[in-house]
């Protein structure tokens, strides 16, 4: 099939130092531009090489970050920065609408954000923005009735009574166990695992987007299991050195709208972090 456009069409993905589209920086972007009459190009310059450029973000990459998308400041330390490369950015995307995967909350703001700093107006006025993993929750949703619907081929009646509610979620949970049992993936190391396993402990861990210290998730575990707040300004720094650097917060989040549970946490932290010195 061939894409019904009236002018190109960029794909594009961004690695980040982290996910606040205020103060984090781009590390790494890849292009992948569709013209109206169906031909491809994947860079924003040929005299710029590869289709995928990493980009010195000024700023330390987080060792969690690295962890995830694999770049660390080692690999970025003779990259071009992005003011470097703002101006042949700007002209590769100037006449395109955009496409990406969660690229209307992230990557479109941040990509932004960095066009701002170099003093370029980065504007979407008149672009279609495509976000392809919208179309996927909007098509294939997420909701208890279509997981009924999905695992066990039959209509949910009764949705949103509560014990009809937890019927389903068990009918759900046991399709589940039994649809991926022998089902593997590659996790972010490169290794192939059985996410789905009939063991709760192991599926407490699969269940889990991050390693909460919390319920909410305020405070997270990293790799190498430090407390780190997840949130706010301090967020991807570790509990400790922010008590330590910046002991007011301790008292602004134990007197601010957060969870008793959240500020027992704080508490149970700063308590040993007291008695380790």
């Amino acid at each position: 099939m061939q894409l019904n456009l009236k002018k190109p069409l960029a794909f594009f993905d961004l690695e980040t130092t982290g996910v606040n589209v205020a103060s984090d920086r781009i590390v790494e972007i890849a292009i992948l531009k569709v013209f109206p009459d169906g031909h491809i190009e994947k860079r924003p310059d040929p005299a710029l090489g590869k289709a995928r450029l990493l980009i010195n973000p000024g700023i330390p990459i987080p060792a969690e970050t690295s962890a995830i998308h694999g770049i660390f400041d080692e690999d970025v330390k003779d990259a071009p920065t992005f003011e470097e490369l703002s101006g042949k950015l700007f002209k590769f995307l100037f006449d395109c609408d955009l496409a990406g995967f969660n690229s209307n909350k992230f990557d479109v703001p941040i990509l932004a954000e960095e066009f701002l700093r170099c003093g370029i107006d980065f504007s979407v006025e008149g672009r279609n923005l495509i976000d392809v993993q919208n179309i996927f929750h909007l098509m294939e949703q997420r909701t208890l009735k279509a997981g009924y619907k999905f695992y066990c081929k039959k209509d949910m009646e009764n949705a949103h009574e509560a014990m009809a509610d937890v019927e389903a979620t068990h009918d759900v949970f046991m399709a589940q166990l039994e649809k991926y049992a022998d089902t593997e993936i590659e996790d972010r190391d490169g290794n192939m695992i059985k996410p789905v396993a009939n063991d709760m402990q192991h599926l407490h861990f699969t269940s889990q987007r991050h390693r909460n210290v919390d319920m909410l998730g305020r405070i997270i575990y990293n790799d190498k299991d430090e407390e780190i707040f997840n949130f706010g300004k301090h967020k991807g720094k570790t509990v400790k050195e922010v008590l330590k650097t910046e002991p007011g917060y301790y008292g602004w989040m134990l007197n601010g709208d957060f969870p008793l549970y959240t500020k027992k946490v704080l508490k149970d932290i700063k308590e040993r972090l007291s008695y380790e010195q």
